[in-house]
């Protein structure tokens, strides 16, 4: 009889851990249309022809009295927002790990990103400060709502279970981006047969990107819970958010292995952001593409992250995380390498540099997310992956820089593409020298039979 019990519980635990789990893929869903139609597709050429349109006759706009070219106000306030997400990030972090209660600050995390993207629906005519203003709150709160979303990661899933998580939650999220963005495509296309002008298509867009957000966030605010917190000291449950970020940073430093892992994700990290920023740049300006081929080409990279996210899953179950991660740099190196040798005007071969960027896009992106649960030690998940967020969200300039100033001093595309394959080289041997079974062990944590 004890025997008969001891079974129904533990199937009523894993009964309850896919429910939850299930309404964890929903919030990649939710939010991931924020990055795919606003941040990707739509919100940059927009907010820059309504900069421009309030601009003086020297092309230049005036926030609070600083003269700044209308033509940098968008990558200025994508900037700005990165910097407020990082203030915030640890504040938000610590909170959840004292408290235990993740859920409500999640909650207001995504639903102040989800009403700052509602609002771009009043974007016109000169309204570029209001513009800046929503994408700052929106692209922080997006990065607040994702670091807290990452940290239920090693509490709903055991860590065999970890790698095919993720990848469903990220798969998850690609679908949604694609599913929206073609209705979205249809809309600004035929703008004219729906009798709108095609700033209005546009706004129409960006709004419905908060309104989905919003919507589908109440699934797993409804599934996921809250897991009361471990015991704290007096002086840990009372210490403010950047005295706890000290902590944890010196604490971080008690697992080096566990710092040595976010390195390499860092340097990987800020290729595969900047690869996903620049590549319609590349298109545009070197390869002579239209927007059309552009958008057609997000639209693949989507789908294929589906696929590529899924299957990626299921080789880390073969082979383990680490490796398969290690043969998306590989698989990452060798497309820039393809991407050197477009010729322009060819969109045929640009839609296959896509293909190669969708399948290894979100599969590299998951594991590494999955990986990095296991080195996280136990009731300190939302202040490490803060952590983790800021090396995505915060360390992304690099990239960048070097893509602009490789082509500042050659003044060829061609090789400021090329110049990424630094970052996935010097990734993958960082990556390769951690021992992550014994990063996991000196964390405190379970190690799984394959990894």
């Amino acid at each position: 009889m004890g025997t008969d019990t001891v079974r129904a519980g533990s199937a009523d635990e894993a009964a309850e851990r896919r429910r939850e789990q299930r309404g964890w893929y929903f919030y990649d869903w939710a939010c991931s249309v924020y990055s795919t139609s606003v941040l990707t597709v739509f919100l940059g050429p927009y907010l820059t022809s309504v900069a421009k349109s309030a601009a003086d006759a020297d092309g230049f706009v005036h926030p609070l009295g600083i003269p700044v070219r209308a033509g940098s106000f968008f990558a200025y306030s994508v900037s700005l927002s990165v910097v407020v997400a990082v203030l915030v990030m640890p504040l938000v972090g610590a909170a959840a790990d004292r408290t235990g209660r993740k859920k409500p600050l999640l909650a207001a995390a995504a639903y102040t990103g989800a009403a700052a993207t509602t609002g771009m629906f009043f974007l016109g005519g000169d309204r570029y400060l209001l513009g800046g203003f929503l994408l700052v709150v929106a692209n922080a709160a997006q990065s607040v709502a994702m670091m807290l979303y990452n940290s239920y990661l090693p509490q709903i899933a055991p860590p065999e279970e970890r790698d095919a998580v993720s990848s469903r939650g990220w798969a998850f999220g690609y679908a949604a981006g694609a599913l929206v963005l073609v209705a979205n495509l249809v809309l600004y296309t035929g703008h004219e047969s729906f009798g709108l002008s095609e700033g209005a298509a546009v706004r129409i867009c960006l709004a419905s990107a908060g309104l989905w957000w919003g919507a589908f966030a109440l699934i797993p605010l409804r599934r996921l819970r809250d897991r009361r917190s471990g015991p704290k000291t007096t002086r840990e449950a009372t210490a403010p958010g950047f005295r706890q970020l000290a902590a944890t940073v010196r604490d971080m430093r008690r697992h080096p292995l566990t710092l040595a892992f976010l390195l390499a994700y860092l340097i990987y990290n800020d290729g595969i952001q900047t690869v996903i920023s620049q590549a319609s740049v590349y298109g545009s300006e070197e390869l002579g593409l239209g927007q059309s081929t552009l958008i057609g080409a997000v639209l693949l990279v989507q789908v294929l992250a589906v696929a590529g996210a899924l299957t990626m899953g299921l080789l880390a179950r073969i082979y383990g995380a680490k490796r398969t991660i290690l043969g998306s740099l590989v698989a990452w190196t060798l497309t820039l390498g393809a991407g050197y040798f477009l010729p322009a005007g060819a969109p045929v071969w640009f839609f296959v540099l896509a293909a190669g960027i969708g399948l290894v896009l979100g599969g590299s992106q998951a594991l590494s997310r999955s990986l990095f649960s296991h080195l996280v030690p136990p009731g300190k998940e939302a202040e490490y992956f803060s952590a983790y967020e800021m090396s995505d969200r915060g360390m992304s300039w690099l990239g960048p820089l070097l893509f602009g100033i490789t082509y500042q001093v050659t003044g060829s595309y061609r090789d400021a593409i090329i110049s990424l394959v630094a970052f996935f080289v010097i990734g993958f041997v960082l990556l390769a020298r951690v021992p992550v079974r014994r990063a996991i062990g000196d964390a405190g944590n379970p190690i799984p039979e394959r990894i």
